[in-house]
């Protein structure tokens, strides 16, 4: 870097420069050395969200993740490669969770005008979207893996859209009594870590980018 150089940027605009836009209430913002040319291994996202909205399932190939809670608040979860269990962080404002290099996870926002800020060690974050790989692997290649029926695994997944970013569809709206059945479903199946409302493992029969 040329720090002489009239072409020299220190300051930047993030509100200009948005990644992804569900609707005024959920978006992204991003930071990169694309956008600001003297950061060097620092980026981050500027995230917005109302409740029950999710930043779906990714992981990072080439960067860490801080998620700082400005307003509102949201859960990280967060799949831990060695233990083989999801780690659920809930954060508010001032709290911060941690997710490293190359983890699967995701964050859901329970409150709205939820803001959050996630931090990377890179100049600019990598990601491989859930949406990009259930839609971006051949059909019949998940099917012969995992023992599947072909046409059904193509019908299940034809409502999921490419580099989803934020979910769900607007159109999609599963009720609050939904989702605690489902959750009270883990509960009653027993994969709840024994004495940490944090974390529930897999049931041992579940078949396991930002530019």
């Amino acid at each position: 870097m040329d720090y002489t150089s009239p072409a020299t940027q220190f300051s930047f605009d993030v509100n200009k420069s948005t990644l992804v836009k569900k609707d005024n209430l959920n978006y992204i913002n991003v930071l990169g050395i694309s956008q600001l040319n003297t950061l060097d291994n620092t980026s981050l996202l500027d995230i917005f969200l109302s409740a029950n909205n999710i930043i779906e399932p990714h992981y990072h190939q080439n960067a860490a993740e801080l998620v700082y809670c400005i307003s509102g608040a949201a859960t990280v979860s967060l799949l831990n490669p060695f233990t083989k269990l999801i780690q659920n962080y809930p954060i508010t404002p001032g709290q911060v969770a941690n997710v490293p290099q190359g983890w699967w996870h995701y964050e859901v926002a329970t409150e709205d005008n939820t803001h959050l800020l996630a931090i990377f060690n890179a100049p600019t974050p990598e990601v491989i979207l859930g949406s990009d790989i259930l839609k971006l692997t051949p059909a019949d290649i998940m099917a012969h893996t995992y023992s599947m029926d072909e046409d059904q695994w193509k019908n299940t997944t034809a409502p999921v859209k490419p580099s989803t970013f934020i979910g769900p569809a607007s159109s999609f709206n599963r009720s609050v009594k939904n989702r605690a059945t489902h959750q009270s479903h883990y509960i009653n199946q027993g994969y709840v870590y024994p004495n940490n409302p944090y974390y529930y493992q897999y049931p041992t029969n579940m078949p396991y980018y930002f530019y």
